[in-house]
């Protein structure tokens, strides 16, 4: 009986922290994007529509969205910015974006954050924003 009550307080810590995961990103909408150096920092300042995507090599769930990110690239032609941050050799970036988890997606565009997807995102949903 004590192992059940252990899974169930398992299961809602889970679900918990995934829902503050997700609260967390949907309140970052609208901030303006301050301090980020190099070409995604340049390309902010231009007011150019940026994506992007943070994910780490090890991570499963990124495994499935990388080859998603891949064709959007291909699709974009360069009207958005898409860069793919490594978020285990460039934690600095995922930090001043407030990134906690990948797969991650960030859209911003005139400056601000447009849109703070966490998770696995269809191509349907992510290609509204190349």
């Amino acid at each position: 009986m004590l192992l059940f009550y252990f899974v169930i307080a398992l299961v809602a810590f889970i679900l918990a922290m995934n829902l503050s995961v997700v609260l967390r990103a949907k309140f970052k909408k609208g901030k303006v994007v301050n301090d980020i150096g190099g070409k995604i920092g340049e390309a902010i300042k231009r007011g150019e529509r940026v994506m992007l995507y943070f994910y780490s090599p090890t991570c499963s769930a990124c495994k499935v969205q990388t080859p998603i990110i891949d064709n959007l690239i291909n699709l974009a032609n360069g009207r958005t910015k898409i860069f793919k941050i490594d978020v285990s050799r460039d934690v600095n970036t995922a930090l001043k974006f407030g990134v906690m988890g990948t797969p991650s997606i960030v859209v911003v565009e005139d400056g601000k954050i447009k849109e703070f997807f966490v998770g696995v995102k269809s191509e349907n949903i992510l290609r509204r924003y190349v």
